[in-house]
Parts: structure tokens; sequence; C-alpha cells
């Protein structure tokens, strides 16, 4: 076969070192923005990006020519280096070491966009930590509750 296709949408998500709230409303979007381009320099395209202060939800269709840990690397090494550059009050920000991944059917692409976008209204009555431990359950995904934050 001479050409090589993949449809593989994954959702990402991460959050600031210590699950600090230090991603700022003035500045969010530029942030979704900026993370964009990584991902298109990346060779795909971001489908929906949201956060709110202390993580982010990324959706995209992996490239095929790089691995999750690379193109993770890349886009929290960008972000960081980003955040740390606009704001010199946060020149010590970071993320967490972690990320969690998760492949979506694209029969639920729409809705995983949606969720996405609902991440304000939705943390209003639920935590991030509950939220990722949901996520985490409903992939399948086993996990020691003592290395899952840091």
């Amino acid at each position: 076969m001479p050409q090589s296709l993949s449809n593989i949408l994954v959702h990402l998500v991460f959050s600031t070192q210590d699950r600090a709230p230090m991603i700022d409303d003035v500045w969010r979007d530029d942030l979704h923005a900026y993370i964009g381009g990584i991902v298109r320099r990346c060779g795909s395209d971001l489908l929906a990006v949201n956060s709110v202060a202390d993580h982010m939800h990324l959706l995209f269709p992996m490239p095929r020519t790089m691995t999750v840990a690379d193109l993770v690397r890349e886009i929290k090494t960008g972000a960081t280096k980003w955040i740390q550059e606009k704001t010199p009050a946060l020149a010590k920000f970071h993320w967490q070491a972690g990320y969690g991944i998760f492949s979506v059917s694209p029969s639920h692409k729409e809705a995983v966009i949606q969720y996405i976008a609902g991440q304000q209204e939705h943390h209003r009555t639920v935590s991030f930590q509950d939220e990722y431990r949901r996520l985490l359950e409903k992939y399948g995904i086993q996990y020691d509750e003592r290395y899952v934050w840091d």
C-alpha cells in the first residue's frame, strides 16, 4: 500500500504542577491558540481545546509520524515557555509531570468536543481530581492513587 493513513483521535488531559490555579482568563485564549500552533507544527489539527485554572483538555488526531510522548512533550514544553515569557510572575510555571491520553471513537468526536467546550460549567461542581479519576475508570486504566498526583 503506497499511502500511510490514520485517524486516531485522542483526548489529552494534563494539569498544572500540584494542580495550582495558574491558567489566567486574561491570556487563556492566547494560550489555546499557541497550543494549536504547536499541534499544527507537529502534523495535526487541534479539534478542541479548553482549560480551567488548573488543567487543560485537547482533542486532536494523532500525527502519524510522532509518538504520544514526543507530542505531549512538545505541547507542554512549548506552552510552558510561552506562559513563562508572557507572564514574568509565572517564571517558575510548570505542568504536572504526567498526563492522560484517551482514544476517542470518531463516532464520539462531537460529544467530546462538547464536553471539552463545557469545562467551565462542568468544574463548578466537579473537581479536576474527580473528573480525572472518572476518565481513568471510563477508559479502564488501572492506577495507583499515590502516583497519579504530583
